[in-house]
């Protein structure tokens, strides 16, 4: 699958791209508001943008709703909007071609990492890097194993037997006792009650588990 950069700029920034992209080894898409929503974000791999673009409320809401990705963000003054993603990799102007191309890559190399190092569940994010929990600016710290038991419940379409996770997750046989998932879920639904207030992160039915 191809590259694609996703462009926020001004006019003049646009232009700028538009006559050296040829050169670049990744396809570059300008962001049009009246077209935006024809764009499938699955394609995109990261954000250039333009610092002077961010004083445009209306750009800097739509670059803002975007999925969490990396962005390369060019400038040459400062910055007085905020923009809330997670990965901010920044470089001032004037690049050589070479360096605009190694930046781009890093913001790619950016992304593969996030996807690798965090998983999305419901309204939180579980950072496999920090072993936390996190929900908004609120988080819990979490063992290897809980994170482990959530990522398998995450990727579950449907509610797993106790002794499906000892097998996924503890490695254990058909007959080993029970008890040791029990009490991890047990103590896991507590952190997260005491932090999130939430009692339905972790459902148990007479099915099984899920998130």
């Amino acid at each position: 699958m191809k590259n694609n950069i996703l462009v926020f700029g001004t006019k003049n920034f646009n232009s700028s791209f538009n006559e050296i992209k040829e050169f670049l080894n990744f396809p570059l898409i300008f962001y049009d508001k009246n077209s935006f929503s024809e764009i499938s974000i699955k394609t995109i791999n990261s954000l250039l943008i333009d610092s002077e673009i961010c004083n445009d409320l209306d750009v800097l809401s739509s670059i803002n709703n975007m999925p969490d990705m990396p962005l390369l963000l060019l400038k040459g003054s400062k910055i007085s909007s905020p923009i809330k993603l997670i990965c901010n990799n920044t470089a001032t102007l004037p690049l050589s071609l070479i360096e605009i191309s190694n930046a781009l890559t890093k913001s790619i190399t950016s992304k593969t990492f996030i996807q690798n190092s965090s998983v999305k569940i419901k309204d939180y994010v579980v950072d496999k890097n920090e072993r936390k929990l996190k929900k908004k600016n609120l988080s819990i710290t979490i063992t290897e194993r809980e994170i482990q038991l959530i990522e398998l419940l995450a990727h579950s379409r449907k509610p797993l037997s106790k002794s499906t996770i000892l097998k996924k997750v503890w490695k254990y046989a058909d007959d080993t006792d029970t008890h040791t998932i029990e009490t991890h879920i047990y103590r896991l639904r507590k952190k997260i009650l005491l932090k999130f207030k939430d009692k339905n992160f972790i459902i148990n039915t007479k099915v099984g588990y899920s998130v």
